[in-house]
């Protein structure tokens, strides 16, 4: 029934209880503000310990309540931790967001298995990591919903960059979302990416790149990148009831880039 609360209600996450990988830094930190923000508690879970104490500190000066665990998303015990200490401090998960990853270039040709393979650990197989850790304590308390955060990279392949081993972790991010969505629909666990293109985020805005920021402005249909808080807000929709009926989609959030 619609009634006039009904919006406000769809997007309320007051009460429940998230937990976000990459909480330190870019689209992490700003989807745990935004988490927050809607009324979630929030766990922040990064490699460094100074980005993560800014964006708990963010949320308490706004009212919130967050907690902080430092650690690796490459390690599988570490992420089994920290949802321990989630579960000890909040009693409970609702919400996760695994936006932990990197991102370089080389040619495929002169790529050494090094790079490919650090690559593929934290952005793939990190994410398998965290979700697996997630959903054990989801199950707990009646269900929950993931998002990953992919990339539009894992859909088309970017004009001038030599990165196969990003592109195909992305790639992966996606169809592993797809996956683990239909594995775990009866235990109530819905599994959703996000796919953002070019954004600016810390790493992006750097003065040696405003040549290349520049052409991905140029590239993007409307005409320049995303703000990291622009992705806060399919986050926050992909975690609240207002997605209730979403799971194994990628939500692309591109400024229309692969429209052309």
């Amino acid at each position: 029934m619609i009634t006039k609360d009904f919006a406000q209600n769809l997007f309320c996450l007051t009460g429940r209880v998230a937990f976000v990988t990459g909480a330190g830094s870019g689209i992490g930190q700003c989807i745990a503000k935004g988490l927050a923000s809607a009324g979630a508690k929030v766990v922040c879970f990064d490699l460094h310990e100074d980005g993560l104490n800014k964006t708990v500190e963010d949320i308490i000066q706004m009212g919130g309540q967050a907690a902080l665990f430092v650690g690796d998303v490459c390690r599988e015990q570490v992420l089994k931790d920290a949802i321990s200490f989630t579960e000890k401090i909040f009693k409970r998960l609702d919400i996760a967001v695994n936006a932990a990853g990197i991102a370089n270039a080389n040619p495929a040709s002169d790529m050494q298995r090094d790079q490919w393979q650090r690559v593929i650990d934290i952005n793939l197989t990190g994410v398998w990591n965290s979700c697996k850790a997630e959903a054990s304590l989801m199950e707990k308390n009646g269900g929950g919903s993931i998002v990953n955060i992919a990339s539009m990279s894992g859909i088309i392949v970017n004009r001038g960059l030599e990165q196969a081993h990003y592109n195909t972790s992305k790639a992966g991010v996606i169809h592993l979302s797809k996956s683990l969505a239909m594995e775990w629909v009866t235990k109530n666990i819905r599994v959703n990416s996000i796919s953002p293109g070019y954004t600016a985020t810390p790493m992006n805005t750097r003065p040696e790149m405003v040549h290349q920021t520049q052409q991905f402005e140029e590239q993007t249909p409307m005409g320049r990148m995303a703000k990291v808080e622009e992705m806060a807000g399919p986050a926050i929709f992909l975690a609240s009831d207002a997605s209730s009926f979403c799971t194994g989609v990628d939500l692309l959030v591109d400024g229309g880039f692969v429209c052309w």
